[in-house]
């Protein structure tokens, strides 16, 4: 149980990171929009290798992992409303808003959580940690962070804030994993599935709605080729682990 929350607690390290990095020096518009766009290429690639895939391949199906899928859409889109709610229709705000930046912690939540219970499961195998998965974790969640910490910076968020929120999330996934390993270990394939497939949804319900219009509208054109990019270094992980 300690080396799952190790791990959950290194796949997930990457956040911090990301923050004091958009921290110590401003991120220029047209940088950030080209790491969003990398992020979301390993995004993508983790969607579909380590999560989907990996959820139809559990169940021999794809009736849990559907349902995990548009439950967690579905769960993004519900929460990203009330964000909007709350802080204003980012996508049409001339002022900086922490709408986007708040979208994207909610993206990280719900996919992160998920994607740590899956560490700790995979410790139950015997055969150790998957290293791909924790690979893929870590580097989608850097780009994620920066992002973020910088839209949440330019709307006015102190830095203690900014620091322990992301905290918080890294303690979130750290026992998320302890969760896999201890909670689920008697969990039924199709429990499994959903999980998996919850996270997948939750991700690309976010890729859309935020991370690649922002990407695209900061970092213009050479977006499409950076997001091909981060697909194709996550690809790489996957296949060398």
């Amino acid at each position: 149980m300690g080396a799952a929350l190790l791990w959950g607690l290194a796949a997930s390290s990457s956040l911090l990171v990301g923050a004091v990095l958009a921290l110590l020096r401003p991120v220029p518009r047209r940088l950030l929009g080209q790491v969003m766009g990398f992020g979301s290429g390993v995004l993508i690639s983790a969607v579909a290798f380590e999560l989907v895939q990996v959820g139809i391949a559990t169940t021999g199906d794809l009736q849990a992992t559907t349902v995990g899928l548009f439950a967690g859409s579905l769960a993004f889109y519900v929460g990203d409303i009330l964000i909007e709610r709350w802080g204003g229709r980012h996508h049409q705000r001339v002022q900086p808003s922490a709408g986007p930046g708040l979208a994207i912690v909610l993206g990280v939540l719900f996919d992160g959580v998920p994607e740590s219970i899956v560490i700790g499961l995979t410790l139950l195998q015997g055969d150790g940690v998957a290293a791909a998965m924790v690979v893929a974790v870590f580097l989608s969640n850097l780009p994620e962070s920066v992002a973020a910490t910088a839209q949440l910076a330019r709307s006015g968020w102190p830095v203690p804030r900014l620091l322990g929120l992301w905290a918080l999330v890294v303690a979130a996934s750290g026992l998320a994993a302890v969760a896999g390993y201890g909670v689920f270990a008697g969990a039924s394939e199709a429990t499994v599935a959903a999980v998996l497939g919850f996270a997948g949804g939750a991700i690309l319900a976010m890729l859309a709605d935020n991370m690649m219009p922002d990407a695209f509208a900061n970092g213009g054109p050479p977006v499409g080729l950076v997001t091909t990019l981060g697909l194709a270094t996550a690809m790489a992980v996957h296949a060398w682990w």
